[in-house]
C-alpha cells in the first residue's frame, strides 16, 4: 500500500510582503499540501519566510527545503527551530541537507570542507537536535514537542544511512552535483539504485518513510518527444528516453503529466512531489487529476 500523494511547491521568490502573502494564498488555494523555501544566499530567508506563510494561510504545512546544514549551529538552529514552530501553528516540516555550493560557504565566510565533514556535520546537527527538541526544558518549546518532522535530503550511501535512522521523509533529487554547486542528472537507473540502497539500509524500521522528489521541470505540450528532444543536447548524457522517463522532467498534457507521476509512484516509491514555484500553475491541474489515486 502507498501512502497518500502529497505536492508541494518549492518558492525560490518571495518579493514584497504583500507579494508573499499573495503567492502563499495562491498556493494554498490550487491544493498544495505544503509550501516550501530553499536555503541559499539570495533566495527568501526560510524562517521569517514560513512565519509569514503561515499567517497568510490556514491549511498547508511549511517546510524547509533544504536548510544548509553548514550555515547552522545545533543549539541556535534549534531555538529557531523551535520558535518557527510555535510562531507556524504546529505546522513546520524540517528540511536538512549537507549543502552543496562551495560559493555561498566562500561568501558567508564559512568553512565548506570536504564531502566527509559536510556530512559529519550534517549527522551531528540531527543527532543534537533531536536531543534538544526532546528535551523538556529547552525553551523555546516546539509546538510538535518531542519531534518536529524531519526530512533529509541526499543521494550519497552516508546521508542515506542518516536519513534511514533518523528521518520522516526521505528526499532524493536524482542529481550529482560538481565542486561550483552546478547539478546534474542521473539516470533514472542510477535514481532507482539509489532508492533501493535506501530501503536496504532502511530495512529495520517500522514505520517506512515517506518518499520525496523535486521536480525540476513542467512543461506542459502535447508531443512529449518534442519537447525532449529540444533538451536533450543540454542533458549530458541523457538520452531522449531517458528524459522521458525522469521524475525530474514532467511533460505533455495534464493526463500525461499524471500518469508519469503514477509511473514514478510505481517504479520508486515516491508519494511525495515537490515542484519550483514557476511551475506553480501549470502542475495544479495535475495535483487535481491525482487526487484520490
Amino acid at each position: 500500500m502507498f501512502r497518500p500523494f502529497r505536492f508541494a511547491v518549492n518558492m525560490l521568490t518571495s518579493g514584497t510582503a504583500a507579494e508573499w502573502r499573495e503567492k502563499c494564498r495562491r498556493a494554498e488555494a490550487l491544493g498544495y499540501d505544503v509550501i516550501l523555501v530553499p536555503d541559499h544566499l539570495g533566495m527568501p530567508a526560510p524562517f521569517p519566510a514560513l512565519v509569514a506563510a503561515a499567517e497568510a494561510t490556514e491549511r498547508p504545512r511549511l517546510g524547509t527545503f533544504v536548510l544548509n546544514a553548514g550555515f547552522y549551529n545545533p543549539a541556535l538552529l534549534a531555538r529557531d527551530v523551535a520558535a518557527t514552530d510555535q510562531l507556524t501553528g504546529g505546522r513546520l516540516e524540517l528540511g536538512l541537507g549537507t549543502g552543496y555550493v562551495k560559493d555561498e560557504h566562500d561568501r558567508a565566510g564559512l568553512p565548506f570542507g570536504t564531502p566527509r565533514e559536510r556530512v559529519d556535520h550534517l549527522e551531528r546537527t540531527v543527532t543534537e537536535l533531536g536531543r534538544l527538541l526532546a528535551d523538556p526544558g529547552h525553551t523555546p518549546r516546539a509546538g510538535q514537542f518531542p519531534h518536529v518532522p524531519l526530512l533529509l535530503g541526499g543521494n550519497g550511501n552516508r546521508v542515506l544511512r542518516l536519513t534511514a535512522r533518523h528521518a520522516d521523509t526521505a528526499a532524493f533529487t536524482g542529481a550529482t552535483a560538481d565542486a561550483g554547486g552546478n547539478l546534474s542528472l542521473i539516470t533514472p537507473d542510477a535514481l532507482e539504485e539509489r532508492v533501493a540502497a535506501y530501503r536496504g539500509f532502511a530495512a529495520d524500521r517500522e514505520t517506512p518513510a515517506e518518499l520525496n522528489y523535486l521536480v525540476q521541470m513542467v512543461l506542459p505540450g502535447k508531443d512529449r518527444r518534442a519537447i525532449v528532444r529540444d533538451l536533450a543536447p543540454k542533458s549530458l548524457g541523457l538520452s531522449e528516453d531517458d528524459l522521458l522517463n525522469h521524475p525530474a522532467l514532467l511533460t505533455g498534457t495534464v493526463r500525461d503529466m499524471a500518469e508519469q507521476i503514477l509511473a514514478h509512484r510505481e517504479r520508486y516509491g515516491f508519494t511525495y512531489f515537490t515542484v519550483l514555484d514557476p511551475a506553480l500553475e501549470a502542475f495544479a491541474p495535475v495535483m487535481e487529476e491525482l487526487r484520490g489515486a
